[in-house]
């Protein structure tokens, strides 16, 4: 896709709305409120001629000028990589992700991800989020495996951003975790951060921080962890990882937020279902996948479950 540039003046029944809310309402249906924050973010969106953040309260008399850079398919490049491809039609595709492939290139890490391996089969991709995420709608941590879809065109792209922002979208996790869970059933509702002694990790904080909800039920316990279900009610980062660890059952193997396990290698976390409404065919849709080897085997190993 060519590269492309709107302008716009902002007028005074605009003014103190939120420049990425703008843009909402100002840019063709096709680009979702995540692209448009990613373009702020990569300084494609100038405020008076200036780089601003998403939030920032725009006034009345104001221009913002944005540049969509064009998408090279060259930019991200194609790699030989197998795919289980759960579903595919004309607008999306679902892939079951194997742990320990990124989603998309990013600074330092540009090839060998799930991207690379889309554009290898050969997967026109969808090129509103910028050169090097084309088609990603969500995300899965590296490490934790399991359904994703991506997007094949604008339309869709947009369709689907909405529904995950919405909470429409619906998607439920298998986590093994340490100990044994007492409560059936239980409500986390935390609210979560970036960790203050720590940029890189998040926690939960109750300065700087976004409320989050995730909610699981256990499905059996084992002699020393536990299988749960597990569903969210917001998406904030590494949300599942940080809610239980902060109730003393981290997930297994999950040497970020828990401690290391010589019983698992990485994270114990499947997207096991995701559910949506097509973005053409208005249907809904769900889709599930097994668990993966590594997590089958541990729950094999372990004999005296109660």
């Amino acid at each position: 896709m060519a590269e492309e540039r709107f302008g716009f003046a902002v007028t005074e029944e605009d003014g103190r709305k939120r420049l990425d809310k703008f843009l909402v309402e100002r840019l063709p249906k096709r680009f979702s409120r995540s692209a448009i924050q990613h373009l702020i973010a990569d300084g494609c969106v100038l405020l008076d001629g200036k780089p601003v953040k998403s939030h920032y309260k725009i006034k009345a008399g104001q221009a913002v000028d944005v540049t969509v850079p064009e998408t090279k398919a060259s930019a991200v490049k194609a790699e030989e990589i197998p795919l289980d491809i759960v579903y595919e039609d004309d607008d999306l595709i679902v892939v079951n992700k194997p742990p320990g492939l990124v989603v998309h290139p990013a600074p330092g890490n540009y090839s060998g991800t799930l991207v690379n391996a889309l554009i290898g089969h050969g997967k026109k991709l969808s090129g509103s989020v910028g050169e090097f995420r084309p088609g990603i709608v969500h995300r899965i941590d590296k490490d934790v495996s399991g359904l994703i879809v991506i997007a094949k065109n604008d339309h869709s792209h947009s369709q689907l951003a909405e529904q995950f922002k919405a909470k429409t979208a619906s998607r439920v996790y298998i986590a093994l975790v340490k100990g044994v869970v007492q409560l059936d059933n239980g409500v986390i509702e935390l609210p979560i951060g970036r960790n203050p002694r720590d940029r890189k990790r998040m926690a939960v904080n109750f300065v700087n921080s976004r409320d989050a909800l995730t909610r699981y039920r256990v499905l059996k316990r084992f002699k020393d962890f536990t299988m749960l279900e597990v569903t969210l009610g917001t998406g904030r980062t590494h949300q599942i990882r940080v809610h239980l660890a902060y109730i003393d059952h981290p997930i297994l193997g999950d040497k970020k937020y828990g401690t290391a396990s010589g019983r698992f290698w990485r994270p114990a976390l499947h997207a096991k279902t995701l559910g949506f409404t097509h973005p053409s065919t208005e249907k809904h849709m769900e889709l599930t996948s097994e668990l993966p080897a590594d997590m089958k085997a541990l729950i094999d190993e372990d004999s005296s479950c109660k």
